[in-house]
């Protein structure tokens, strides 16, 4: 019986493409960068910050050595932390499907790409924390999603050998796929593919649909 589940963060839980995007357009400012569109942000999201913050570096066409990457990566985690809620909000029925599922007895875990501070500063400040086992973050292991290592780590924490893993993007799904676990796709976050090529085992609009997939899961 799978009584584990497993979630990403951003676009998963949580909508905070505007706090990334308004930290990152200030970096790029502090650069004499112009800044870049919303849209543009929404596309360079996945595989964690220092990821993030070198293709906005590229996108602008600034130096990405390791030094200007790392200086960059220094300011954005620095404003972000610094206003990590500001615009950021949390999918409508999240909460009660959390709620639920921890009444059910499930045990819950965060796997995401986004480094522990901010990640633990976000979930404080939503009233998450309460919620979850475990919490992984991007920079605790020395791989990040879509390596399994992330997501491995998570299920070792919380007991167990298997899971379902809720994300929301390509890269969630591939982490599922490597590690041999069920993924359960949220529609409204950042992905780029549609869902027939993502292929998940499950998929949701809306949080009021999780507890029945969940228990689904259990079923299969």
């Amino acid at each position: 019986m799978n009584k584990a589940v497993i979630f990403d963060l951003d676009g998963t839980l949580i909508d905070s493409l505007g706090d990334i995007h308004a930290a990152l357009n200030d970096v790029l400012q502090f650069r004499n960068a112009p800044p870049l569109a919303l849209a543009t942000v929404r596309g360079l999201i996945g595989k964690g910050s220092a990821n993030l913050v070198r293709r906005a570096l590229t996108a602008q066409n600034l130096a990405i050595d390791e030094a200007s990457c790392a200086a960059a990566l220094a300011d954005f985690l620095r404003l972000y932390s610094a206003e990590s809620a500001k615009l950021t909000t949390i999918f409508d029925g999240a909460i009660d499907a959390l709620d639920r599922l921890q009444d059910g007895g499930f045990c819950l875990g965060i796997c995401t790409n986004k480094p522990l501070a901010p990640t633990k500063i976000v979930l404080d400040q939503f009233g998450l924390t309460r919620f979850f086992d475990t919490i992984v973050g991007g920079d605790q292991l020395a791989s990040r999603k879509p390596d399994p290592a992330m997501l491995f780590h998570a299920m070792a924490c919380l007991g167990t050998t298997s899971c379902l893993f809720v994300g929301d993007s390509e890269i969630d799904r591939e982490t599922a796929a490597a590690a041999g676990q069920p993924f359960a796709l949220f529609t409204k976050g950042y992905r780029t593919s549609s869902i027939e090529i993502l292929n998940p085992e499950y998929y949701f609009n809306e949080y009021s649909e999780l507890t029945n997939i969940v228990n689904l899961n259990i079923r299969n």
